[in-house]
């Protein structure tokens, strides 16, 4: 039923389908499309324990299948992960697929670091 003057869409409620918090994040990072040894250099812009976001210009397709190397200050991560959603001239979504343990401890404590961050601004 349309009210009239009010479109349909206007009473939609969209909700959160995260399932662990982000944070805003900023690193360096590389994705590699394996199977043609495809490289980007990108930057991090948020983090959470499933994936990121990357911002870069031309990123891979949804669906593409990479491996991303993330770093910050000394430390390292890295991960197979998959595009979950890609926006052209803007960025890519990952889905962290497998991280192996000493990138899990790594991203652990940098998702601390920033929850603690965050906290801190939040007074």
């Amino acid at each position: 039923m349309v009210v009239r003057g009010i479109s349909p869409e206007a009473n939609i409620v969209y909700l959160e389908k995260r399932r662990c918090p982000r944070y805003q994040f900023i690193a360096s990072a590389e994705l590699v499309e394996e199977r043609a040894d495809v490289r980007i250099a990108s930057r991090v812009s948020e983090l959470s324990l499933l994936g990121c976001y990357l911002d870069m210009m031309n990123p891979f397709p949804t669906g593409t299948m990479v491996l991303v190397k993330i770093s910050a200050g000394d430390a390292f991560f890295e991960a197979k992960a998959k595009i979950i959603y890609s926006q052209p001239n803007m960025g890519a979504g990952l889905a962290f697929l497998h991280v192996a343990a000493d990138s899990q401890a790594v991203l652990e404590r940098w998702l601390d670091e920033a929850d603690r961050e965050q906290k801190k601004l939040a007074g």
